[in-house]
């Protein structure tokens, strides 16, 4: 095998044509083996995993003198396929989460259980995006505990659970901490650790309930016709008004299949990611509208058979729920510019139109796909009317005598 970084870039470069890459995005890549190639002449003029890594910490532009977060994607990206080719002999341009999975923690203890807690995650048939949430926290604890010479949970005593909480508050809003208890409370569980588990109880970080914000009906018929205009992807529009109308979460419609969508009927049948309960919901003919133009003109030819796909090579399924961010485009489009574009707000949006239609909770909570009928009760706070008629009356002021 050539490793040089001429060598290595030829087969790159070809994969990347064959793949079906842009030539602008080539032209990315080769900008950067480029870049590449200069500092392993420096080197010795040979490829190794090891020269890959220094090259890809380089994140400071020598132009400004400051980080870079264009060239830190751009330098781990290339980076990853040289080292898929020099690894394996194989070049892999499989999409890689935002993040890079957070920081691992490297005692043999430590990496055993966190390896046992994921095991029993899938033992546990969680949903994928809740065993990356649980994992990123269990692992940023047990990171934490190495920082300060601990090296065994039976070790960690209640305010080591504290203090990384306390620790987390550099980069995390305080209102957001109760999302990050969340995801650590489960994994103490699993240590057995009775009085780790009691501390995050003393930490006081209670759950925010705020009012969930919503479209408007002037708004929502704003992007509605903007879906249906023809002035953003078949795609795009198909997402936006499946998220609007049925309230289907992020996760469901990155996994949603062809499979699931009866055409006849007009219906879309799942099992929920999150709950893993099967759910059948209704497609207006708005949907069917959209989903099948981008189905029959728009889609890629690929053997991937998820109904969302990259538009650009490889064309596979989308990552993450992060990817279908994209409707924040279509509220663009439309001229609506108060609300930030995203499927948890049309999903408190489709809550919000049930409630008004004096559609019981219990039926919400079967369309919403929550496990607990409690989980819906916090669209309440988005149902006007029947909040102001809980309103009471100030009392007059006492006359003064």
């Amino acid at each position: 095998m050539d490793t040089t970084v001429a060598g290595i870039a030829s087969v790159v470069v070809a994969q990347l044509r064959s793949a079906g890459y842009m030539e602008s995005t080539i032209g990315q890549y080769e900008k950067t083996i480029k870049a590449l190639a200069v500092f392993v002449a420096e080197q010795g003029g040979v490829y190794t995993p090891e020269l890959g890594a220094r090259f890809a910490a380089m994140t400071t532009s020598p132009r400004t003198g400051r980080f870079s977060a264009q060239r830190r994607s751009d330098y781990r990206r290339l980076i990853a396929v040289f080292d898929s080719y020099v690894l394996t002999g194989r070049v892999d341009f499989s999409t890689r989460k935002r993040g890079g999975g957070g920081a691992v923690p490297a005692t043999d203890e430590f990496v055993e259980l966190a390896d046992a807690w994921e095991a029993e995650m899938a033992r546990r048939g969680l949903a994928p995006a809740t065993c990356e949430a649980y994992g990123r926290i269990a692992c940023g604890y047990l990171v934490f505990l190495e920082s300060r010479g601990v090296g065994s949970v039976p070790e960690a005593d209640g305010a080591s659970v504290l203090e990384f909480l306390e620790s987390l508050t550099d980069r995390w809003a305080r209102s957001s901490l109760f999302w990050v208890v969340s995801n650590l409370r489960p994994f103490l569980q699993f240590t057995g650790r009775i009085e780790l588990v009691e501390a995050v109880g003393m930490a006081g970080i209670t759950r925010p309930h705020r009012i969930v914000p919503v479209l408007s009906e002037a708004d929502e018929v704003r992007v509605v016709q903007a879906c249906l205009s023809g002035s953003v992807r078949a795609r795009d529009a198909a997402i936006t008004l499946l998220a609007l109308t049925t309230g289907l979460r992020s996760c469901d419609l990155v996994a949603l299949r062809l499979g699931d969508i009866d055409w006849r009927t007009q219906t879309a049948s799942i099992v929920q990611q999150k709950t893993h309960n099967p759910l059948t919901v209704p497609l207006t003919p708005a949907v069917v509208d959209r989903l099948a133009t981008y189905v029959l003109e728009e889609r890629p030819a690929a053997s991937d058979d998820h109904v969302f796909l990259r538009c650009t090579a490889p064309h596979r399924r989308l990552g993450d729920h992060a990817a279908i961010h994209w409707t924040a485009g279509v509220f663009a489009r439309a001229g609506v510019t108060e609300f930030k574009g995203g499927t948890a707000l049309l999903r408190h949006n489709a809550a919000s139109r049930l409630l008004r239609a004096s559609v019981p909770l219990p039926t919400i909570s079967a369309v919403l796909g929550h496990a607990s009928a409690d989980s819906t009760n916090t669209y309440l706070s988005v149902d006007r009317d029947r909040l102001l008629g809980c309103v009471l009356d100030v009392p007059a002021p006492a006359a003064r005598s």
